[in-house]
């Protein structure tokens, strides 16, 4: 039995509840999917400001895995944190944005993104250039969102999409990716409007971490991802030091 946890960058319950559902309906049999949010932070993340404090909060709330876990998924798009949680865990750690440019790039030469805010559109394409994964992007397109706009008219959204996703067509992809776990559930629809291959991230993200457990590969610890060094950090991880460790 493969037992993963699908990380929510944000603090939205019923996005959480929703990525967790979601995330389920993709895994194979017998695997174990938990969704877990940050204790503290942002009920959505919309920029850099927003996303260093979620990676903080998302890295403090990981301190909580219990032993029985054996990947982490993280489900925020272009999220800062992924890095830091690959050092600070010895277990697979799975990340939603290079999970579903690498599904997409076995699919088309060139790919785009479509993603929530113009805001996070910079912040996308720092996180695919440290994962050397920037140069077959074509196009990262906004359908002007909020996060929680996903959640309240999914239709409205989904029209929305189409237009960013066409806008992507354009510019020379020829597959997309959804560029926000809260979209999780849309790949179809989009798919059917426009004709091309759509990746969900969560989707793309949990069959890695099967993959990578099945095949016993974990996270190389010698250099970059070595586990952090030993020394006081005053008052981290919150959550050990406010002795609250419920999952």
């Amino acid at each position: 039995m493969t037992h993963i946890v699908v990380m929510n960058c944000n603090t939205s319950e019923s996005m959480t509840a929703e990525i967790g559902r979601y995330a389920r309906t993709c895994a194979r049999p017998g695997t174990v999917v938990d969704a877990w949010q940050p204790r503290w932070g942002p009920d959505s993340a919309e920029g850099y400001y927003d996303s260093f404090i979620t990676a903080a909060a998302v890295l403090d709330r990981l301190h909580e895995l219990p032993s029985s876990v054996d990947a982490v998924v993280m489900a925020g798009f272009g999220e800062h944190g992924r890095e830091g949680a690959r050092e600070l865990l010895s277990i697979p750690v799975v990340d939603i944005t290079e999970a579903a440019a690498q599904f997409a790039m076995l699919l088309a030469p060139h790919y785009g993104v479509v993603t929530t805010l113009g805001r996070a559109c910079a912040q996308i394409h720092d996180s695919l250039t440290t994962a050397g994964l920037i140069s077959r992007c074509a196009a990262i397109e906004a359908a002007e969102l909020g996060v929680l706009d996903l959640e309240t008219d999914p239709e409205a959204a989904v029209d929305a999409m189409h237009s960013a996703g066409r806008r992507a067509i354009d510019a020379g992809a020829e597959a997309l990716v959804l560029g926000c776990a809260g979209m999780a559930g849309m790949s179809d629809r989009l798919s059917a409007k426009l004709g091309v291959p759509v990746v969900d991230g969560v989707a793309a993200a949990v069959s890695i971490a099967e993959s990578l457990v099945a095949l016993s590969l974990t996270t190389s610890k010698i250099r970059t991802y070595a586990a952090p060094l030993p020394k006081r950090r005053s008052g981290w991880p919150i959550s050990k030091e406010s002795g609250d460790t419920d999952v």
